[in-house]
């Protein structure tokens, strides 16, 4: 069952309402003693629903999720589609981007709604699993960058991560500045992949992945770090790679 409504994130776009989406277990109903783990991801208008993705393509979590009969709460939020405010939203820096010149990233500010404001009301509303141990972040593209600076810079909320195809590239020097002055805990397992075909698609991407991967073994993390074989930049590649990341990740 995936649930819909409106949230307003009041510090980055005013009283704007956009979707957010829960998706529960149908054990859910059964068994209301029971409680679960949690996925935060990015992007949520592409996470469940063809009708509603940017493409017309989505994920298709919610078939995956009903067809594996995983024991796990996703919570996805729309992105801000005005503008470029979805950069803005989604970069943990500021940076400058050759066809759209300064992008002043937000990043932080995102991921300080979600652990401050969104994640309470999911575990106060649900019947959630709110520790560490539980709690994973996951997006694609510049998504799969915030998934990183999530797991990493905000390592005490979120012990795994899964980053696919995270878009590295767009200040690498700085993406692994943040990496570098995280705490981040040895039993951090994070997922980080690129597909064959988009590998260079931009000039920095393999030499920032293989950086950015270094850089995460020598913080003692779990890594899972992959190249797609055919896989390319687009939800329906992210999608074939669900059962990869979920076991991964341990889900």
């Amino acid at each position: 069952m995936v649930i819909k409504w409106d949230v307003v994130i009041p510090q980055l776009s005013g009283d704007m309402a956009r979707r957010a989406y829960i998706y529960l277990p149908d054990s859910y109903e059964e068994e209301p003693e029971r409680r679960y783990p949690v996925m935060y991801m990015f992007d949520g208008h592409n996470v469940f629903f063809d009708e509603d993705a940017t493409f017309g393509k989505s994920w298709g979590m919610n078939k995956f999720m009903q067809d594996s009969g995983k024991q796990l709460i996703i919570v996805g939020v729309e992105c801000n589609h005005n503008g470029n405010q979805r950069l803005i939203e989604y970069s943990p820096m500021t940076y400058v981007n050759s066809e759209l010149g300064k992008i002043k990233g937000k990043g932080g500010i995102m991921l300080n709604w979600m652990v401050k404001t969104l994640k309470p009301y999911i575990d106060e509303t649900y019947r959630t699993l709110p520790d560490r141990r539980n709690t994973i972040i996951a997006g694609s593209s510049m998504g799969g960058l915030m998934a990183l600076y999530g797991v990493t810079a905000f390592n005490h909320v979120f012990q795994r991560g899964a980053c696919l195809s995270p878009s590295l590239w767009v200040a690498p020097g700085k993406v692994l500045e943040l990496i570098a002055r995280a705490h981040i805990r040895r039993d951090t397992t994070i997922y980080m992949d690129y597909g064959e075909n988009e590998m260079f698609n931009h000039a920095a991407s393999a030499e920032s992945m293989i950086s950015a991967a270094h850089l995460l073994l020598t913080k003692r993390v779990n890594l899972a770090l992959r190249i797609v074989p055919g896989g390319s930049h687009c939800e329906a590649s992210w999608e074939a790679q669900i059962p990869i990341f979920m076991d991964c990740l341990g889900l």
